[in-house]
Formats: C-alpha cells, structure tokens, sequence
C-alpha cells in the first residue's frame, strides 16, 4: 500500500514551473517511490546525510538521471506520510542547498504532516 503523499508550497511552485512534458515522469516517479519509500533492501529510498556542508540526515532522495531531476523527500513513519521537500534541476547540487535552507527555516516540522496535497 502506497504512503500518502504530501508537499511543501515551495516544492509545489517549483514543480509548476517545469515543462509539461516532464511533469509526467516526476509525478510517475513520485508515486513509485511512495510504494516503498524506506531506504533499501525494504524500499526505494536513498537516504542523504551531509551535502556540501548542510545536514540531511533523515531526508531522502529520487534520481531522475535521465531528465536531470531530483526530489528531495521526509518521512512521517507513524502516520505513513511521504513529504516532498525539493524538486529541483540537479545542476550543482542545487537542491541540497534549498533543502538546507528548507530544513533551517522549518526545522523538525519538516519531518511532520504539515504539508499539503499533491
């Protein structure tokens, strides 16, 4: 059974402004990983710790190698919430510097169910 999935505005305004025909994969991609979005073996996830000096541990990421996209997600484990941090283009470790920025602005609320719906 599929997490619920939920963004934070921030993540929402920069998925609107992507082309739409890219939008398809992210979302196809999104709804994959929410099937199993732990780490591995259990899942798909693939957890982040320090990038570039910011620290994301417990955050986790999606790879979109082909289109140049990455997701950066949390996880609300009692309640089985995928929160969606960043997306964002992959150039220059680019989304880790906004989830850092995300993750001092909110703190530990981004590993809670404050986020709306996709």
């Amino acid at each position: 059974m599929a997490w619920e999935i939920r963004i934070k505005d921030e993540a929402k305004k920069e998925f609107s402004e992507f082309h739409n025909d890219i939008k398809p994969q992210i979302l196809a991609g999104i709804r994959k990983v929410s099937q199993a979005p732990l780490p591995r073996p259990e899942g798909y996830g693939h957890p982040l710790g320090n990038k570039n000096g910011n620290n994301l541990t417990g955050f986790f990421k999606i790879k979109y190698k082909k289109i140049g996209i990455r997701v950066v997600y949390t996880l609300v484990l009692e309640q089985r919430v995928m929160n969606i941090v960043v997306i964002s283009r992959r150039s220059d470790d680019f989304c880790y510097e906004l989830a850092g920025k995300l993750y001092k602005k909110y703190g530990e609320k981004l590993f809670s169910d404050i986020f709306s719906d996709l």
